[in-house]
């Protein structure tokens, strides 16, 4: 890392992050173009969690190329500078990591994706109907690295 103090060494400031962020940014490569798409998520302490559509772009990514980089963020502020351009700051915590996704295709596993999604935002857990189960596709990204840094005064 370029800026060494801005590292997040502590582990549990890193799952902190990670529990309280809102949006998860998955970056895929496909035929040498890169796509960048935001999506809810679930953490587990060594899986992120999502679900898709039946088809789509990410789909078609995923296909051709199962390894992923994300990136989730939180207490992000812009700092301005009434003087100097150049002196304007931003102040935030984020968390940037690797892995490879799978799809998550039998009944149980998918309900307990489902649930760890949920809990994520609501903090409960969740009856699943077997119609939206077997209709949603799920996903996980097996974490192989990740990373934090942050920036705050």
């Amino acid at each position: 890392m370029k800026k060494s103090e801005r590292e997040i060494i502590n582990k549990e400031l890193i799952e902190q992050i990670m529990a309280n962020a809102q949006v998860c940014r998955l970056g895929l490569c496909k035929d040498n173009r890169p796509y960048i798409v935001p999506v809810n998520f679930g953490y587990d302490g060594a899986r992120i969690y999502f679900h898709t559509a039946r088809e789509g772009l990410k789909i078609n990514y995923f296909a051709a190329n199962n390894r992923v980089c994300f990136e989730v963020e939180q207490n992000v502020k812009i700092v301005p500078n009434a003087d100097e351009a150049c002196k304007w700051a931003t102040y935030y915590s984020s968390v940037i990591g690797f892995g490879t996704v799978e799809e998550i295709v039998d009944p149980t596993g998918k309900i307990a994706a489902l649930n760890q999604i949920m809990m994520h935002y609501s903090n409960k857990k969740w009856e699943f109907s077997g119609q939206a189960v077997a209709k949603t596709r799920l996903w996980g990204i097996v974490i192989e690295e990740m990373t934090g840094k942050q920036f705050q005064k």
